[in-house]
């Protein structure tokens, strides 16, 4: 089943822990003393709804106050900016199908090579990934398996088993996605020093 397939029939929470896996795997590294991951209070929100909307002005607040001017990080706080703080499934889809776009490209500009066909980069989504990177293209199998490991499970228990298995999945994306980043830093650095 495509990405988008997966969206449209995901309910509140999926859509809900969609969305804030993808932002989350966006964050930059913490270039100061802020919080390392300031998304996590909007975790226990996903399973019911339960103070989604304070969780959403509490997190958005933290990110609007943390200092740096990341262009990244500014794309996440606008996505925050805009989320639903109605927790139903019609405003969440078009907010998690946001997040996960930009989740999407932020893993295009980091990968080698890089899609730059943007027809061709949209309908990976739609399960044509021909001619993603493999950062593109690990990131379209990791939200599907989000979204499909929440479908698959039911009831306080599974569910909060699901949640703490996409949070384990998102963490390593970020994980490599950080990485490629840091790489890509310092082969600048590197290449700014050659030609002073």
């Amino acid at each position: 089943m495509s990405l988008l397939e997966l969206l449209a029939r995901a309910d509140e929470r999926g859509l809900a822990a969609s969305a804030v896996a993808c932002l989350d795997r966006c964050l930059p590294p913490p270039d100061d003393e802020s919080d390392p991951e300031p998304l996590r209070p909007l975790w226990p929100g996903c399973e019911s709804g339960a103070e989604w909307a304070a969780r959403l002005d509490a997190v958005h607040a933290a990110l609007e106050g943390a200092a740096g001017t990341n262009a990244q990080a500014a794309r996440v706080r606008t996505l925050l900016g805009g989320a639903p703080r109605d927790f139903a499934a019609g405003p969440l889809r078009a907010w998690a199908d946001a997040c996960s776009l930009l989740a999407l490209d932020v893993h295009r500009e980091f990968d080698f090579p890089a899609l730059d066909d943007t027809a061709a980069f949209l309908r990976c989504r739609g399960g044509e990934a021909e001619g993603a990177g493999p950062l593109v293209t690990g990131e379209l199998l990791r939200q599907a398996e989000i979204l499909e490991t929440l479908a698959g499970s039911t009831g306080p228990v599974g569910g909060g088993a699901a949640l703490r298995r996409v949070l384990d999945l998102s963490t390593e994306g970020r994980r490599v996605l950080r990485a490629v980043m840091s790489r890509r830093a310092r082969g600048r650095g590197r290449a700014d020093d050659a030609n002073p």
